[in-house]
């Protein structure tokens, strides 16, 4: 799983680094906030963005804020990680849309035990968002199966979705309807 590490402060941002790595994540590690926001937009970008609040550039709450803004099929799991730690500054994180809070200095194994709740929320997300995309294939199969298909009543000729109409052979001969299973009746296969 990809992670991204957002920290101006170069011995936290490589501590955090080595550590992600050591536990077998592939780690994107910046200093700003702006080269976080170009990897952060890329399709391939990572799922969970560790942050820091203040840096240059985008600070982390604005960051935070734009990366929930992002179109995605699953959204990037935000954890801010920073030395402030009022309740009014943690709320302020939480609200910018921050899913996680660690303050620092932190815990290994407290930074651990989040990012594995973030991949585990990041993965059900991912089947989630898989799921559905199935369910919207399997609806637009049940919608197109319960679909009129208009039929001239003299000459048998079938319009298709452009409204051209043709014979039956043709239509049936472009395999383009779904709704047609190519099968060959009893007295045929003799």
């Amino acid at each position: 799983m990809k992670l991204l590490i957002a920290e101006d402060e170069y011995t936290t941002r490589i501590t955090v680094q080595v550590v992600l790595e050591q536990w077998g994540y592939s780690v994107d590690s910046v200093e700003d906030g702006s080269a976080a926001w170009k990897i952060l937009q890329r399709p391939d970008g990572p799922q969970i963005a560790i942050l820091d609040w203040e840096m240059p550039g985008i600070d982390g709450v604005e960051l935070c804020t734009k990366v929930k803004m992002l179109e995605r099929e699953t959204p990037i799991y935000v954890i801010l990680l920073t030395g402030r730690d009022a309740q009014n500054d943690i709320l302020k994180g939480f609200d910018a849309g921050a899913d996680d809070y660690i303050t620092k200095p932190f815990d290994e194994n407290e930074l651990r035990a989040r990012v594995r709740v973030a991949e585990r929320l990041v993965n059900i997300q991912a089947e989630l968002a898989k799921s559905n995309e199935e369910l919207r294939t399997v609806l637009n199969h049940v919608e197109m199966l319960q679909s009129n298909i208009p039929v001239c009543t003299h000459c048998n000729c079938i319009q298709n979705e452009d409204g051209a109409w043709r014979t039956m052979e043709e239509y049936v001969q472009a395999e383009e309807d779904q709704r047609f299973q190519y099968t060959s009746c009893p007295h045929c296969k003799k």
